[in-house]
């Protein structure tokens, strides 16, 4: 497919044409709805006891499959419904994307239709796909970006017409405006001032860099089927028991990626233990392994991940754990490679003392993201928090670190 990168970059965004093939998008529709079908039985079976009678199906603004948990159901008469991100039009096009020789798939879902309108546009307005409490400052992710290139790159890829998302060009890589901020402040809900809307007929596709600012516009009843996800290097740890049902190619394909993704599981621990022992040699090299060729603001975030990792350990490991709230549990036991969090695999790796002397290292990094009070930014999901949701104070940085060591 051509597309131009340099508009990619610059504009954070890119719609392409008849990403899935025209002969294949019947088949394709005919494996996800088979899959929605399935899911379907399995929600009215989980329902509350005061849910209606299709549970999620009914109550869901934007009812989500995850194909990751759906191995169960990926079939001879599913597949399809796999198969297509390893296309050449997708993982070929997010690997030229990337800048990358072979992108990985990370996520691979498919959104659905509510049964009825939820004209407040669903659970969220405009924002962007991360929290700084959990990840980075919006700075950080920008400066990156402008520096090295994206890290990630998401996919919607519509069966059927769909005009849903909008996007805002260039967010990707700048903190908000001014007038975008009074205008989500006004309406989170609504288009902001350089909005573009992304139309796309059946089988189209936009592909975009996270943090752009974006917008699920608002969420009816009209029959969508969209497939979202997106690649990255790595990918998370698959046990893959549908893959005999993979094309060998693909076959190998997640085998090269579950390798490359256990690969930097290894280097993330080594810089963290590098850390534990003051070592800050061993932890640039460490670094330099887990994002070669990535510049001084590369390093930067990369460090800032290995904070939030060293956080999520030290909760794992602490027997206060069960008596966390329930939102920092989920965030401690979840899985996010692009951010190197590994969840309870990597906290397994270190013991309780170990991970107090972790945090111990890491926490002049953690103290320097906070203000002295609760702040918010729209525009960027959660609540508000005491850590900077646009900037990195300028006493932060990979030395500054490495001088506490």
């Amino acid at each position: 497919m051509e597309f131009s990168r340099d508009q990619f970059l610059e504009e954070g965004y890119v719609i392409l044409r008849q990403v899935i093939p025209p002969q294949e998008l019947d088949g394709l529709r005919r494996a996800y709805e088979r899959l929605v079908e399935r899911q379907r039985v399995i929600w009215a079976r989980e329902r509350g006891p005061d849910d209606p009678p299709g549970g999620a199906w009914e109550t869901n603004a934007q009812p989500r499959l995850n194909l990751g948990l759906l191995a169960g159901q990926i079939d001879a008469q599913t597949v399809d419904a796999v198969e297509i991100w390893l296309h050449e039009n997708t993982q070929g096009v997010s690997s030229r994307l990337l800048g990358v020789d072979d992108a990985a798939v990370t996520e691979m879902m498919l959104m659905c239709n509510p049964v009825r309108d939820h004209e407040t546009g669903g659970h969220r307005g405009w924002h962007r796909d991360f929290y700084p409490p959990h990840t980075a400052p919006l700075q950080g992710y920008a400066d990156d970006i402008i520096e090295n290139g994206p890290r990630y790159v998401q996919w919607n890829l519509p069966l059927y017409d769909d005009d849903v998302l909008w996007v805002v060009p260039g967010s990707h890589a700048r903190l908000n405006t001014a007038e975008e901020n009074a205008a989500m402040n006004d309406d989170a809900r609504t288009p902001v001032p350089g909005a573009v809307q992304t139309h796309l007929a059946a089988g189209d596709g936009v592909a975009y860099i996270l943090p752009l600012l974006h917008w699920g516009s608002r969420y009816n009843a009209k029959m969508r089927r969209t497939i979202h996800g997106g690649f990255s290097e790595y990918t998370t740890h698959k046990d893959l028991p549908y893959l005999e049902h993979l094309s060998p190619a693909s076959q190998e394909s997640f085998h090269r990626w579950n390798g490359r993704s256990r690969q930097k599981f290894e280097q993330t621990e080594a810089a963290l233990r590098a850390a534990i022992d003051g070592n800050g040699t061993a932890f640039k090299a460490a670094l330099g392994r887990l994002h070669p060729g990535r510049g001084e603001k590369g390093g930067l975030l990369s460090t800032i991940f290995l904070s939030k990792s060293a956080k999520r350990i030290h909760h794992l490991k602490s027997p206060e754990f069960d008596s966390l709230p329930e939102q920092e549990r989920l965030w401690a036991e979840s899985i996010h490679p692009m951010t190197l969090q590994w969840g309870r695999p990597l906290a397994d790796r270190f013991s309780r003392q170990e991970a107090g002397a972790l945090w111990a290292r890491f926490k002049f990094v953690d103290d320097l993201l906070q203000a002295d009070e609760d702040q918010w930014t729209p525009g960027f999901q959660g609540e508000e928090t005491r850590y900077y949701f646009d900037r990195i104070p300028a006493d932060l940085s990979v030395e500054a670190f490495l001088a506490t060591l």
